[in-house]
């Protein structure tokens, strides 16, 4: 008597696990070149800064638009860093210059 299992199921039994459910997916980590962790995100840019991207990479000013991205975020933390840098330096010394301590400066640079 032919019997009417379903393809998957005489998968399952012989495979031995139900491979039809999604399985949850760890976080995209991986260990690229230097050991370093990097993580696959997702992100919605103007056009004009995708083609500037991918104009880099053709031009061999960068390795991928991911490469690219990572740069130009690096960059932008080091400014974040010194712009909280600034703030603690400023708030340590009395606050930013006056209007009158900054012409008073300038007079005695030579720069007015």
């Amino acid at each position: 008597k032919a019997t009417s299992t379903p393809t998957w199921r005489w998968w399952v039994k012989a495979v031995g696990r139900d491979t039809s459910r999604r399985r949850e997916r760890a976080p995209a980590l991986s260990m690229m070149s230097g050991m370093t962790a990097k993580s696959k995100i997702a992100v919605t840019l103007p056009a004009d800064l995708v083609d500037a991207a991918r104009t880099a990479v053709k031009a061999g000013r960068a390795a991928s638009v991911s490469a690219y991205v990572a740069g130009a975020l690096r960059q932008r933390s080091k400014l974040d860093d010194l712009d909280e840098l600034l703030d603690e330096m400023l708030a340590a010394t009395g606050g930013p210059l006056t209007g009158s301590e900054r012409a008073e400066i300038d007079q005695e640079a030579g720069w007015r």
